[in-house]
């Protein structure tokens, strides 16, 4: 029963996230923990299952060439992939300490995601390009904080990139291929991990596939439908998540 409601969870969340950038997996950590009863720290590395099999289907649906030529992707992944195996050594061997990183990651988001949901679209400089050298960084970070709490990093990337003149066109298939990758990375640092960690390390594995395949069609579907909706509305659907998102991380580290 468990899996079916995960599934139907998955689906819903995906849809409404994808178009922005988001795999939704963070919205799937309550619902586990309230839910469905996912031990701890398991339900970190069953969400980042969870990002495996359900973001494929909207990389598919953007299409290869939009993805993979994006000048975004590749300094994104080039982050994210050490950040996440950091952050799952921390998971497992410094726990206590991690809420610190949900207080940063509150202070960033909240204020970003108030000025994407106000509606103004951000200055742009012509001919602008992001630093290279500033998204790895970002990668860095973002995959540090994916790897201890099971998140892709999409929630985290999309609202600074937008908020600093990135059409959320080209934002939301990097981010979702930047959560594509740290999380096969993530999954596997985990696995490794429970070999020699006491207690619930490896993924629930039938959760993870079950709410992987609701994501899978949810993300399909939703990335379907972000061409048909305008910049603005997901401009503004992205900064009401982010601020969702930064209270709830907030409520939690406090």
């Amino acid at each position: 029963m468990e899996p079916l409601i995960g599934a139907g969870a998955a689906f819903a969340i995906a849809l409404v996230t994808t178009p922005v950038g988001v795999s939704g997996a963070v919205f799937l950590i309550p619902v586990q923990v309230s839910v469905l009863d996912t031990p701890s720290p398991a339900v970190t590395p069953t969400n980042l299952l969870y990002n495996l099999i359900a973001t494929p289907g909207a990389l598919v649906r953007y299409g290869r060439e939009r993805v993979a030529s994006s000048r975004l992707t590749r300094p994104l992944v080039l982050g994210t992939l050490p950040g996440v195996v950091a952050g799952a050594v921390i998971r497992v061997s410094l726990l206590d300490g991690a809420d610190a990183f949900l207080v940063v990651v509150a202070l960033v988001l909240i204020p970003l995601g108030l000025v994407l949901a106000a509606g103004d679209p951000p200055a742009r400089a012509a001919n602008a390009r992001p630093d290279p050298r500033a998204l790895v960084l970002l990668g860095v970070a973002v995959g540090t904080v994916g790897g201890i709490y099971g998140i892709g990093g999409g929630s985290i990337i999309g609202p600074i990139l937008v908020a600093g003149g990135i059409s959320i066109y080209e934002v939301a298939p990097a981010a979702l291929a930047a959560t594509f990758l740290t999380s096969i990375a993530g999954v596997a640092s985990f696995a490794v991990l429970s070999l020699a960690a006491a207690g619930a390390v490896a993924p629930e594995w039938d959760l993870g596939v079950a709410i992987g395949l609701g994501g899978l069609a949810g993300g399909w579907c939703g990335a379907a439908l972000q061409p048909r909706l305008p910049e603005a509305l997901l401009r503004r659907g992205l900064g009401v998540i982010a601020v969702v998102l930064g209270v709830r991380y907030a409520v939690l580290a406090l």
